[in-house]
């Protein structure tokens, strides 16, 4: 057994097709499945098997790339050792944040890092993906930057790890014409009658507004679904819908011409977590980054 035909095992219990794990690995499907079969010239008990068009582990192949986790965990520890007693914090982090979170963190965390001595180098990335996906683009970033409903199931614990950045409410924004723009605060049942704009399913703005909707026992008009807070922010600002934005990661979308006002009586918050594979948080330049996202979104809070 060699550790990277352990790690593509790994990746593809997790992604869950060989061309997933060519892409998160950037090598090329005929690569991956050579690796594979390779690994299971050491083993008589088949490791993957064909699922539709798909290709799965095996029951003792999920055993085996557990095991190969842990024994890739464990050859992180040992380099992460070796950082430390030389005092190494270079080196490349990539980083993956959604659109909105990316807007207001990735130039701070830049600036914050050019403070830092000897910093490590960033690469950044958008990736706005539903909520669901967002633990399958560790195989492909050091750090992810996700975000899930706070009531919603927590990420998967198996070969993930989380660190939790802000507990951030969601507000109705509403035109700074509007008849509810002079209220301190809203309820369901004053904002389930209004046309919405929201985002498309599986994402934080459209969870909140079903339990709205469920709250107040009537149906939503939801007229358009977008997901990029400015574009939002406009279409509310023309004063013939309501939507929902995020407190404190919507902070670049201009408020001229919109109120944003509380809502109380359904469960409005939202995670913003980093996620990383167990091996990439023992390297003393993917931690420097962690600390730095941290100081970046506690002064954003203020």
């Amino acid at each position: 057994m060699e550790l990277h035909q352990l790690q593509i095992l790994r990746e593809l219990g997790a992604l869950g097709s060989v061309t997933a794990v060519a892409d998160a690995l950037n090598v090329t499907p005929s690569a991956v499945s050579q690796h594979l079969a390779a690994l299971q010239r050491g083993f008589r008990t088949p490791l993957t098997r064909r699922d539709g068009r798909r290709l799965a582990l095996t029951p003792a192949g999920e055993v085996l790339a557990s095991a190969g986790a842990e024994a890739i965990d464990a050859m992180a520890a040992a380099r992460s050792a070796l950082d430390e007693f030389e005092g190494a914090s270079t080196g490349v982090v990539s980083i993956s944040g959604f659109h909105s979170v990316g807007q207001v963190l990735f130039g701070s965390l830049i600036r914050e890092l050019a403070e830092v001595d000897d910093p490590p180098t960033v690469r950044l990335t958008d990736e706005d993906v539903a909520q669901s996906e967002f633990p399958a683009l560790t195989a492909r970033y050091d750090l992810v930057l996700a975000h899930r409903m706070e009531h919603s199931a927590p990420w998967p614990a198996e070969g993930i790890r989380s660190l939790t950045l802000v507990r951030e409410p969601l507000d109705v924004a509403v035109a700074a014409s509007h008849p509810l723009a002079s209220r301190r605060t809203v309820s369901p049942e004053e904002v389930a009658g209004h046309p919405w704009v929201t985002s498309r399913i599986g994402y934080s703005p459209d969870d909140v507004l079903r339990a709205v909707s469920a709250v107040a026992g009537r149906a939503v008009d939801i007229r358009h679904r977008i997901n990029d807070y400015g574009a939002v922010s406009a279409v509310v600002a023309a004063g013939e819908v309501l939507g929902m934005l995020p407190r404190y990661t919507s902070r670049s979308v201009d408020d001229r011409d919109i109120v944003r006002l509380p809502l109380h009586g359904v469960s409005t918050h939202r995670m913003i977590d980093v996620l990383a594979r167990p091996e990439n948080l023992r390297r003393r330049s993917v931690r420097i980054v962690v600390e730095a996202l941290e100081r970046v979104m506690a002064r954003l809070r203020e």
